[in-house]
């Protein structure tokens, strides 16, 4: 017998401006792939870069939009409501933070605004040695992680997207991130996005999963996932 439970934890709709679809699409879609237990975590609001996510004033709409779906779909597949929070520092809302949903994905797309996954800034990486730039980001999401405001860490290591990598081994340069994932007693997603990017892998790197397993880190896919509050699974 197989006591797996599949979980989908990382779903945005169409509020982010860069998804296609309807929430029905994608809940129909996870119960014909066998699916246990679906989240929506849609991009939350913030008062930067505010194109690509949700406004501010759709926060309500879109906790009821998700919490229908819940009830109307509680038969076939379990619904969670979350958001991704970008972890910016000075621009993080307490409205998000302390927003009532089942988890909150913590994830790094900004190094001092400087939107490093985004192609139209693909250029801001002739500004610093490559090395230098890894480091701060691992840096970001070390801050990230003990800030103790999120549940499950975002693509960990994103900033690889365009293939610009350091000559430093990426395991001593996670090393710290990967000990504070820990200490706050994060979860690591598998994000299969990657495999759509340049650098044609998953994220996180198989490397840093071997990492990660080594410090007995939670990762989420295909199983049970830790998440937020009185909703966890």
């Amino acid at each position: 017998m197989n006591n797996t439970t599949r979980v989908d934890l990382h779903n945005h709709s169409t509020r982010c401006n860069h998804a296609t679809g309807t929430m029905d699409e994608y809940i129909q879609r996870a119960i014909e792939l066998g699916i246990d237990i679906y989240g929506f975590s849609e991009h939350a609001p913030m008062d930067f870069d505010p194109h690509y996510r949700l406004k501010f004033e759709e926060m309500h709409t879109y906790t009821q939009e998700v919490l229908q779906a819940k009830e109307k779909y509680k038969d076939n597949i379990q619904i969670l409501l979350g958001y991704e929070v970008d972890y910016l520092k000075g621009h993080m809302d307490k409205s998000v933070i302390e927003a009532k949903v089942d988890y909150l994905i913590g994830s790094v797309h900004f190094i001092d605004k400087w939107g490093f996954d985004n192609p139209e800034f693909i250029g801001g990486w002739k500004d610093k040695p490559v090395d230098e730039i890894w480091s701060a980001y691992f840096e970001a999401i070390e801050a990230m992680a003990k800030t103790g405001y999120f549940d499950i860490v975002g693509h960990f290591d994103l900033i690889k997207v365009f293939k610009f990598m350091p000559s430093t081994d990426i395991r001593i340069l996670a090393k710290d991130a990967l000990q504070a994932i820990k200490k706050a007693n994060m979860v690591l997603e598998i994000n299969t996005a990657g495999f759509r990017k340049p650098i044609a892998e998953l994220y996180p790197s198989p490397l840093l999963l071997e990492e990660a397993y080594a410090l007995d880190i939670p990762i989420c896919f295909l199983f049970r996932c830790p998440c937020r509050g009185t909703s966890r699974v």
